[in-house]
């Protein structure tokens, strides 16, 4: 029993070396953690290419096998745990590997620095840092994040990625009490000014929003 997880995007090379990866599995298990375009494609691709289900959250698109808090996913190397985390994106999970005291933790975290985008939708910063707090509580010894090399500090490294988090929720919180009413827009020119690129500016602002909304106290 192999578990594939979070395939990528749907680039043929790719998918036929995954698929052949696998070729003399018994069964194999195709999971993906969230919906996004760098992690989904492929596993819809190779799941139909293997003829098994899609194993991941609902409401990601493809997902024909949904996968909810608590539930397992057995392998020859032991069983994954489903531990829900959104944020990212809303619907976002990890699986904890008790076994070998791991966690893949998809776009919780990165392998590097201290950030990762969260802006999906209001309320994304407060499930956030629920998430973080949920593989916290886990105690496991390395973690593997969807980008970059394994956290083996694990502690340390959900502490610096929610110490951001709080620090631009700090920063938020003064921009408002200073500028009381000042709309997205407003804050995203007062936070870059004209450094950011243009092509990174719909993220940015759907970011300001999600910090925005938390701070002001809303939820959708």
């Amino acid at each position: 029993m192999v578990a594939v997880i979070d395939a990528g995007p749907a680039l043929e090379p790719h998918i036929s070396a995954l698929a052949n990866a696998v070729r003399d599995a018994q069964h194999v298990r195709v999971i993906v953690t969230h919906g996004h375009g760098d992690h989904a494609p492929g596993a819809r691709v190779l799941a139909a290419r293997l003829g098994t289900e899609l194993y991941g959250p609902a409401g990601v698109e493809g997902v024909t096998r949904p996968l909810a808090d608590g539930d397992v996913v057995a392998t020859d190397e032991g069983d994954l745990v489903v531990v829900e985390t959104p944020g990212h994106a809303r619907h976002h999970i990890g699986l904890h590997w008790p076994a070998r005291r791991a966690f893949f933790a998809a776009d919780l975290v990165l392998g590097k620095g201290d950030t990762v985008w969260v802006g999906e939708y209001a309320g994304s910063v407060a499930d956030y840092l629920d998430s973080i707090e949920r593989v916290r509580r886990l105690d496991v010894d390395v973690v593997y994040p969807a980008h970059g090399p394994p956290l083996e500090n694990p502690r340390e490294a959900l502490s610096r990625f929610e110490a951001h988090r709080r620090d631009r929720i700090h920063q938020m919180q003064a921009m408002l009490a200073e500028r009381p009413g000042s709309s997205a827009e407003q804050l995203l020119e007062t936070i870059y000014g004209g450094t950011l690129p243009e092509s990174a500016r719909k993220a940015a602002l759907r970011s300001v929003e999600a910090l925005k909304a938390h701070v002001e106290g809303r939820r959708e």
